[in-house]
């Protein structure tokens, strides 16, 4: 397949991922909006159907009223024939009992205009006929038996109308009661239809989505067979490689120590010779100093500047030299040695070996008035334990060399499990590095900042080297004036395969 081919084919999967991906969020989206007008259209079918039963409520309150007030007027008719009590008590419990009956109604249709209009026109019906029940009751019981008179006084007639008021108010009541059920049903079709439009979305975006994991898995069983094909050589090839770097790491090492130590032949001749030189200025020295007591006229200011002055500097200068030429082939040798030495794991206890650093450095660490504490808590490491003491060693004589003069020097030793490594820090309030030089500070041979302290840029270079050997990374954190913080990261078990050299 051509590269124009893949590219076109990549961009037509990413077009029909992108269009289904969209079009399943699309049909999600609107799922959501179809739920939410659901959940508000079954929140007004709630409201409707309170408002139904509302409605029988009222009704039952009329009819109620009307029972009682018929009860009434039944019982003053019985009391009016038989002048019994028993129908002059009732006609009294009836009477409190329709009056709390139409209290009710008042109470239940506070909101409809219709019905408390009908309810003021009833009121004073209904005060008219209690009326006539008391009066009527109270002829009665003074003697006078002509019942006649009863279809002819105004009670008669108020119930007559509070009768047809009621009939109206129930009507009024059925009417709410139609439009109410109307409107329920309504919304109960519409509930209807969301559920079922739910439905066909819920089906639609449950086939994309079956659609798109689908074509997901067959992109992926794919890609897995792939992955498998090219990791069928891997681990020859990464085996082999590795191989080659510890052939090729072995080869630098050896030509490291092989040129450290042809360097030192040559350097060992120079500086026996400029010791002959030394040795041979003195009876020269000599010399001059006879000519110029016997012949002061033959000796020269030349002669007299070589002899005492430039012959004595040249060889400072080469014996300098020659000095830090072989620090520097000493420093080659022990990198070369360090990395040729056989690992070996074993649990290791951080706070022992630290401890142990900083009792060597206590002599030193006194006289420059500094403070090393060590935290108690420091994990057990298992890894080598010499190039854990010479990493931290190193770390903490930095320390102590680069303090901030006039300030107490505080360095701290502190230690934690972050996942399956182990983080340890150095820290101290020295003089600080340059943030542009926390890179530069692990170079061979290089150093930063202010050069007053003694030392061939080795140290951090061969903690760098020692820490990759280990497994880990050394980093650092500081700025000028505020300290530096070194924080060695190791994992928590060093493997032997992957630290070997």
């Amino acid at each position: 397949m051509t590269a124009d081919a893949t590219r076109l084919q990549i961009r037509s999967e990413r077009l029909f991922n992108g269009l289904v991906v969209g079009i399943v969020v699309a049909g999600f989206l609107t799922l959501v909006g179809v739920a939410g007008y659901g959940l508000y259209v079954m929140g007004q079918n709630v409201t409707f159907t309170r408002w139904v039963s509302h409605t029988y409520e009222v009704e039952g309150a009329i009819s109620d009223f009307l029972i009682l007030d018929e009860r009434t007027e039944t019982a003053r008719r019985g009391y009016l024939l038989s002048h019994d009590e028993v129908f002059a008590q009732s006609a009294a419990r009836t009477s409190q009992r329709a009056a709390r009956a139409l209290d009710r109604i008042g109470a239940l249709t506070p909101d409809n205009p219709a019905q408390q209009a009908f309810l003021a026109r009833m009121r004073p019906l209904f005060a008219q006929q209690q009326q006539a029940v008391i009066v009527s009751m109270a002829f009665a019981r003074a003697g006078h038996s002509d019942s006649s008179q009863f279809y002819h006084d105004s009670g008669v007639e108020a119930t007559r109308l509070i009768r047809r008021l009621a009939e109206q108010m129930t009507e009024e009541e059925t009417r709410l009661l139609r439009l109410r059920n109307a409107a329920q049903e309504a919304a109960l079709d519409q509930l209807l239809w969301i559920a079922v439009a739910g439905g066909v979305l819920l089906v639609f975006v449950a086939t994309g989505s079956t659609l798109v994991i689908l074509r997901y898995t067959r992109q992926l069983n794919r890609s897995q067979r792939e992955l498998a094909q090219l990791n069928a050589g891997l681990e020859d090839q990464v085996a082999t490689r590795t191989a080659d770097l510890q052939r090729a790491n072995e080869e630098i090492q050896r030509f490291a120590y092989i040129v450290s130590h042809d360097l030192r032949s040559p350097l060992v001749n120079v500086m026996g010779f400029t010791s002959e030189l030394e040795a041979a200025a003195k009876p020269l020295g000599v010399l001059l100093e006879r000519a110029e007591a016997e012949a002061p006229q033959i000796v020269s200011e030349d002669a007299r500047a070589a002899v005492r002055t430039d012959l004595p500097e040249s060889i400072g200068f080469i014996r300098t030299s020659t000095q830090k030429m072989d620090r520097l082939i000493n420093a080659i040798l022990q990198l070369s040695r360090q990395g040729r030495r056989v690992l070996t794991p074993e649990p290791v206890d951080m706070v022992r070996v630290a401890q142990g650093i900083a009792d060597n450095l206590k002599h030193r660490s006194q006289e420059l008035g500094a403070e090393i504490e060590i935290a108690p808590d420091l994990p057990v490491v298992i890894s080598d334990r010499l190039a854990l003491e010479q990493i931290f060693s190193n770390l903490v004589e930095n320390a102590l060399k680069y303090l901030k003069p006039g300030r107490p020097g505080r360095i701290a030793v502190t230690g934690q499990h972050q996942g399956g490594r182990m983080v340890y820090e150095v820290r101290d309030n020295g003089r600080g590095i340059d943030p542009k030089d926390h890179d530069r500070v692990f170079d061979l041979f290089r150093r930063a900042g202010l050069q007053d302290q003694p030392g061939e840029g080795i140290g951090l270079a061969h903690v760098r080297a020692l820490a990759y050997r280990l497994g880990g990374t050394v980093t650092c954190q500081s700025a000028l004036d505020q300290g530096a913080t070194f924080r060695v990261s190791l994992p928590a078990r060093l493997s032997i395969q992957g630290s070997a050299s």
